[in-house]
């Protein structure tokens, strides 16, 4: 009777392990920011942007409803997009294609390129086709202008260092408030070299496997314990938020370390 009560014990343990990874790889969590800018534009105060960043090919739903929904519930007035789309390893186009025209009525979406796409030359050029066909707007090395009125911001981006190791200068002189769009967070110092009051990042992949009171355990171009890992860092002037992203890679389990869909509501300073 005690053999069977162990084999019992274990059985629901080993089932309870098991639901709990594929909960903790599938359960879609929203992590809310505030930042705060003396220079915003007053017409962007509470201007909110949700950040989905390292998709991977990953569905969540049926051609990513449960995704799509959370989005829209987040009612963004822009959604950045900031790389690894595609997936290097199991690349299926057809998931982003399914994804884009969800996404584009929702907000105007701002994509940059991902260490992924550079690995993909091949259909590089095929999901730019796509992206621009749904009227995407791409920033790697380049910029775009968000005006409300007389006010603007800039929305401009980094190419991943795959494509191009060239750091073209920010137009600064177009807006008061920089967004900088940029895969790769271990680059920070270069960020803020160029004056960017904001940065959205990934890359990190939240370090993979979450340990508590220690962070992520280990993350591409950083190492074991990474320093940017996920979550809100500041540098002088700018501030970067680095996202756990939502899909995996080379490795295809996440442990204590949910799929997530980054939000920011930017605010000015200066008004209550």
């Amino acid at each position: 009777m005690r053999t069977k009560q162990k084999w019992l014990a274990g059985f629901c343990l080993v089932g309870l392990l098991i639901t709990g990874s594929v909960w903790g790889n599938t359960a879609l969590q929203v992590t809310h920011y505030q930042i705060k800018q003396e220079n915003l534009p007053s017409s962007f105060n509470h201007f909110r942007i949700v950040q989905l960043s390292d998709l991977h090919n990953a569905e969540f739903g049926q051609a990513n409803r449960d995704l799509v929904t959370q989005v829209r519930e987040q009612k963004p007035d822009m959604i950045a997009l900031t790389g690894d789309l595609m997936d290097a390893y199991h690349p299926d186009i057809a998931v982003i294609r399914r994804l884009l025209p969800q996404l584009v009525k929702i907000a105007p979406c701002y994509y940059v390129t991902g260490n992924h796409e550079a690995a993909l030359r091949s259909r590089y050029t095929e999901l730019v086709q796509l992206l621009k066909s749904h009227g995407v707007k791409l920033v790697a090395n380049q910029s775009q202008v968000i005006s409300k009125g007389d006010e603007q911001i800039l929305v401009t981006g980094r190419h991943d260092p795959r494509f191009s190791q060239s750091m073209p200068k920010v137009e600064k002189r177009k807006a008061s408030l920089i967004i900088l769009l940029a895969h790769r967070p271990e680059r920070f110092d270069e960020y803020v070299a160029e004056e960017a009051n904001l940065v959205l990042s990934g890359h990190a992949h939240g370090g993979q496997v979450r340990i508590p009171f220690l962070g992520g355990l280990i993350a591409p171009n950083q190492g074991l314990l990474p320093q940017y890992d996920s979550g809100l860092f500041h540098k002088q002037e700018t501030t970067m938020i680095v996202s756990r992203g939502l899909g995996n890679s080379i490795v295809p389990l996440r442990v204590n370390n949910r799929p997530e869909i980054v939000v920011v509501d930017l605010l000015n300073a200066n008004i209550e």
